[in-house]
């Protein structure tokens, strides 16, 4: 082979592997809607397929991040989970590189089944971002080093309720989009990712809700939207300044949160309902009421809306019309949201069994399963060709051997 020949494989490599790789960044993935883009990730789990699983210090329903090399996750502690833990571990090795440790200033009472780390942390690439049900936000760069704290739960004392909280945030451009709604205070407010300052702040629906916020991706001249979900229905924001773009008022979901695909919003309301925004205002495409979730979140797939409901079976319809198309019973219960990957499904039940199903028009069709041994409530993240989930006691990396 010629030297040139030599360069242009290279090259070629480098591109490919920047084209597969990706990071994971906040809750459901980087565009907040399930998707692994460009991801391969193993699709015959089995105890080979375990790379490694690392201990953790505390309990959590929050599921990973993964930015370049790096997997975050967030935890807490303590008999009245009053410590919040922040980990940074080696995303090949799964050896921990870092620890930090906080005091909650918030309110940590939650319901048994959750904990003060239920939300999600979330990143710009820079810095990572922790939320917690205390109210709790603080800023970490990517080394551990404290960057600023918000202690949202002193600043809003009556912003929280006695199950828990669990809306995990998103990062649109330079804003961190944060939504705490209860019955007694409700507001969502978007902090600046450098300096941890308020940019705005809405008042919400005051009624207990736990749903987080997802993305409408920028489309032409549109930028970039935050949509707000509460029992009302739908808010769309922009994240800079909080200028309400849209409101959709038939009502939705307080838990499982509402997901994009093409320029659609699929919304869990009255089933399942379907609009497509458009500059200030919306059209509604289609309504199924047999496609409603439970827990989690609906994700869409070769053009397959699919719902998990609460006898654990595996809803398919067509994302164009919500036309039913087929259902594939699975061991329940379900909390986590699936994710996509390769026109593949990865589902995790709360016994810790992990599930790939392939959808096809015809069928839903389970490729592989392997059991944890753990409980699972966590939505997995992906990154590099792997699949990252925790329990309460471990974080696991699945990859091919």
């Amino acid at each position: 082979m010629s030297a040139k020949m030599v360069c242009s494989f290279l090259v070629a490599c480098a591109i490919s592997n920047q084209l597969v790789a990706s990071d994971w960044k906040q809750f459901r993935g980087n565009d907040a809607n399930s998707v692994a883009a460009g991801e391969s990730l193993p699709t015959e789990l089995s105890g080979s397929t375990i790379a490694w699983k690392s201990p953790l210090p505390g309990r959590g329903l929050s599921g990973p991040i993964i930015v370049g090399d790096k997997v975050f996750v967030s935890c807490s502690s303590g008999y009245t989970q009053d410590r919040l833990h922040v980990l940074c571990l080696d995303a090949a090795k799964g050896t921990k590189l870092w620890e930090r440790q906080f005091n909650a200033l918030g309110r940590t009472q939650t319901h048994e089944k959750m904990s003060n780390a239920t939300p999600t942390m979330a990143s710009d690439g820079e810095r990572v971002f922790a939320f917690f049900s205390s109210n709790d936000l603080l800023c970490l760069s990517l080394d551990g080093k404290l960057l600023w704290f918000r202690g949202l739960g002193s600043e809003f004392p009556n912003a929280s309720n006695s199950l828990g909280m669990s809306s995990s945030p998103i990062v649109i451009g330079t804003t961190v989009v944060v939504q705490v709604e209860s019955d007694a205070e409700s507001f969502a407010c978007g902090v600046d990712t450098v300096s941890g300052e308020t940019k705005w702040q809405i008042e919400r629906p005051r009624a207990a809700n736990w749903t987080s916020p997802t993305m409408l991706p920028a489309v032409g001249d549109q930028p970039a939207l935050a949509l707000l979900q509460s029992s009302k229905g739908i808010t769309a924001v922009e994240p800079e300044s909080g200028k309400v773009m849209w409101n959709f008022e038939k009502g939705a979901s307080t838990i499982p949160s509402a997901t994009v695909d093409q320029g659609t919003v699929l919304i869990p309301s009255n089933g399942l309902t379907v609009i497509k925004p458009n500059g200030m205002a919306f059209e509604e495409v289609w309504n199924a009421g047999n496609l409603g979730p439970s827990t989690p979140s609906p994700v869409v797939v070769n053009g397959m809306a699919l719902v998990v409901n609460n006898s654990g079976v595996l809803n398919a319809g067509k994302a164009g019309s919500g036309e039913r198309l087929w259902q594939l019973r699975l061991r329940g219960p379900f909390s986590s949201t699936p994710i996509v990957a390769n026109g593949y499904v990865y589902l995790f039940n709360e016994a810790g069994v992990a599930f790939v199903v392939k959808p096809t028009e015809e069928k839903g069709e389970i490729v592989s399963e392997l059991d944890l041994g753990e409980t699972i409530l966590c939505s997995p993240g992906a990154a590099n060709g792997a699949l990252f989930v925790r329990s309460d006691k471990h974080l696991f990396k699945l990859a091919n051997p």
